[in-house]
């Protein structure tokens, strides 16, 4: 389960009644839809229901540098305003000029200062004897008795007849089986402008034989799960191995020497014996710790021809037994690669591009990894120790065999929606999948599509009877996700501007329970208050594709735990299509910041700087100009209007163009959850570029400075408002 602001859109064509009155702006925008391939985190299904630390929210000291305690997510279990008042002189620092207005009648005003000033302290113990009424909530949603009713009317029960349906579905037209039964469920349960949406795409398959590793020295051949490949004919290998591939690789022979890089980073990288720079290389690379396609361009400017990547048994979770397991991986960073940029439909230009690196690349089992770096055949039970090259090994030469193959293969979107009645132009997306890496593996996608029926079928139910939401929601199950979300990326090119001007937020389905544990969630800064009882944690061991034994009723037998996460994620889609003010919090982004910047390494007093003076203004919005929004007697249509597209683009200030390879183009998204620090500058030290360090240092800089010129404008606008100066 995860929830994310949408950054840019992506996206067959939203339909035309839905958005004819929406004003296209005809700018150019480089798109990324990576919140698919980035949410998909082992563990996600875990169930944990912990409250954040609550912390003073704190301010600046003064000649304007940040107070630089540790400051953490700015969570209040008593509410997104009532946290401010934490912080009781928050306002004294705030350094934005009185409004023009107000000055006309300062002098008047200074008259009364001491009765005010008294009035204003009897004012704040009687306010926060108010606001801790126990059963008081900042900003009650419009009608907790149907919000109650549509979450009550997801059951287990119900999503176990899902799951029983889906099961049942045919494989043998493929993924269009699966998005024609969703198409057609969708539309009985009442969803409008339910339709498919295809795209021809470019595809990197299995070949005739699967790939092989073959040392040399002792002529043993391997699969990648580590079985002998000399004693084995086609007919007795399983599928999975087929599958046990990397795609988008280069293909064909390649014969060289097998290096231990580790984790595959500048560190690793500099440890490595360069006395063999004459001869292939082939790195023996785990994965985790950052992206694999960045890990992979590191290599690729090292020197490296081929790589043999696995998942050292140390990096999984202890309830999984995967040593032995082969797994499929992706070099695509997104969309279909012969149209870069631009959506497969007719009439685009393409590219016939096979391979997305130079590199030869071929996923392999922990237990081969270590076969071929100690010779020792793989003990179970051991105790946990990090696989290595031994000293006693020697010199490796390896044959790596990659047969895979190209072909353009139609894949289908399915596409409905729920239309807003107050903001039918505003879009709440929520995403799964139908697509899937194995044959025959119907737990990838049946859970996520189980999940997202039942949350369409309570809504629609209370839409029949009268109920519409204030926004639109678009609900989207993705074809091609497995080759690198291409039916995300095709679609969202393909109605990239309109996403741009109109999206809201993305909320992701994808494989929602993974094994027994506890929840997990990855959202956006601004978004941490909503769900406040989850964490947030990231990770890169998703981007290796397991075969997975167990269905989705075994993972779940009485689905209690797809139940909870269908609870917990129908609620925040409420949220975000029914608050009459959007739940984002600018103070959660702004505090999010100087968390980055609390290394004692920046040294750059104009950055720190700014960070606290974005803090400062974002306090001052999110009091003065949300709480009185939130409030049904003050609430204006125009203010909530203007304030909620401040909100709604507040972190698109954090995008920038050309990211590092496999990073993200929002740089307030970590790599994983133990970086604290912007992960462009993970990136500037990776390659210890001084110049390269002070660039990234710019582009933080003006995105903490167009982040708070857009607050500063929305004060400003709420300054003129006529409605707020009388």
């Amino acid at each position: 389960m995860a929830y994310r602001k949408v950054r840019a859109g992506h996206g067959g064509p939203l339909h035309s009644r839905a958005l004819e009155n929406v004003e296209l702006q005809a700018t150019a925008l480089e798109l990324e839809w990576d919140m698919e391939k980035e949410l998909e985190e082992p563990g996600g299904d875990r169930f944990q229901l912990e409250a954040s630390v609550c912390h003073p929210v704190g301010n600046s000291s003064d000649g304007g540098d940040p107070d630089m305690e540790p400051i953490q997510p700015s969570i209040s279990p008593r509410g997104r305003f009532e946290r401010l008042e934490e912080d009781p002189d928050y306002m004294t620092h705030f350094t934005r000029p009185l409004p023009k207005s107000q000055w006309r009648t300062f002098c008047p005003l200074a008259r009364y200062a001491l009765l005010g000033a008294g009035l204003f302290i009897l004012g704040l113990i009687l306010g926060r004897y108010t606001h801790a009424t126990p059963n008081q909530t900042s900003s009650p949603p419009p009608d907790n008795d149907l919000y109650q009713k549509i979450l009550q009317d997801i059951t287990a029960e119900k999503i176990q007849s899902h799951i029983r349906a889906l099961n049942a579905v045919s494989t043998e037209d493929g993924e269009l089986s699966r998005a024609l039964y969703l198409f057609r469920q969708w539309t009985d349960l009442g969803l409008t402008n339910v339709y498919l949406a295809n795209y021809s795409v470019l595809l990197s398959l299995p070949g005739s034989s699967p790939g092989t590793i073959t040392d040399k020295a002792s002529k043993k051949c391997y699969l990648p799960d580590g079985n002998a490949c000399n004693t084995l004919n086609l007919e007795t290998i399983s599928s999975d191995q087929f599958f046990s591939f990397a795609a988008y690789s280069a293909t064909g022979i390649l014969e060289g020497e097998m290096i231990d890089v580790q984790y595959g980073s500048t560190r690793d990288l500099s440890q490595v014996n360069t006395s063999n720079q004459g001869t292939n290389r082939i790195a023996l690379l785990k994965l985790g710790q950052a992206p694999l396609i960045y890990k992979l361009s590191l290599l690729a400017d090292a020197g490296f021809v081929g790589v043999l990547t696995y998942v050292d048994p140390c990096d999984l979770p202890s309830q999984q037994s995967q040593e032995d397991k082969a797994f499929g991986i992706t070099l695509n960073p997104g969309g279909d690669p012969s149209t870069p940029m631009d959506p497969s439909i007719s009439g685009s230009y393409r590219e016939l591009r096979k391979n997305l690196t130079s590199l030869f690349v071929q996923p392999i089992a922990a237990s081969l990894a270590r076969e071929l770096l100690s010779g020792l055949p793989f003990e179970r039970g051991s105790p946990c120790t990090r696989l290595s090259m031994s000293a006693t090994s020697g010199r490796r030469n390896i044959t790596l065999k990659i047969g895979t193959k190209a072909e353009y293969k139609t894949i289908y979107n399915v596409i409905g929606y729920l239309k807003g009645a107050t903001n039918p132009d505003r879009y709440v997306l929520v995403g799964g999948r139908h697509g899937r890496w194995y044959q025959g593996n119907g737990a990838e996608w049946i859970g996520g599509a189980a999940v997202m029926t039942q949350i369409i079928a309570s809504l629609t139910m209370q839409a029949k009877q009268g109920w519409q939401p204030d926004r639109t929601t678009l609900f989207c199950s993705w074809g091609g996700s497995e080759f690198g979300n291409i039916g995300s990326f095709e679609w969202g090119e393909e109605n990239r501007v309109v996403l741009q001007s109109s999206a809201v937020a993305y909320v992701s389905l994808h494989h929602p329970v993974r094994g027994k544990g506890v929840l997990q969630s990855v959202t956006s800064p601004s978004l941490l208050q909503l769900i406040s009882d989850i964490h947030k944690k990231t990770s890169f061991l998703h981007e290796a594709l397991f075969p997975d034994d167990s269905s989705a009723e075994l993972l779940d037998p009485f689905s209690g735990l797809y139940e909870t996460v269908a609870k917990a994620t129908g609620e925040t889609i409420l949220h975000l299509v029914s608050d009459p003010v959007l739940p984002f919090y600018p103070l959660d982004v702004a505090l999010d910041v100087q968390n980055k910047l609390n290394d004692g390494k920046m040294g750059a007093d104009e950055l720190l700087a700014k960070a606290a003076s974005l803090r400062e203004s974002s306090a001052f919005f999110q009091s003065e100009m949300m709480r009185p929004a939130n409030d049904p007697k003050e609430r204006d249509p125009s203010h909530v209007r203007m304030l909620n597209d401040v909100l709604q683009n507040l972190e698109r200030s954090f995008i920038i163009a050309n990211p590092p390879p496999g990073f993200y183009r929002n740089i307030l998204y970590g790599l994983d959850a133990r970086a604290v620090q912007f992960s462009i500058l993970k990136n500037a030290d990776d390659v210890q570029s001084p110049s390269k360090f002070n660039q990234s240092l710019s582009l933080i800089l003006n995105a903490i400075n167009s982040a708070e010129t857009l607050i500063r404008s929305g004060l400003d606008l709420f300054e003129n408002d006529p409605n707020r100066a009388s």
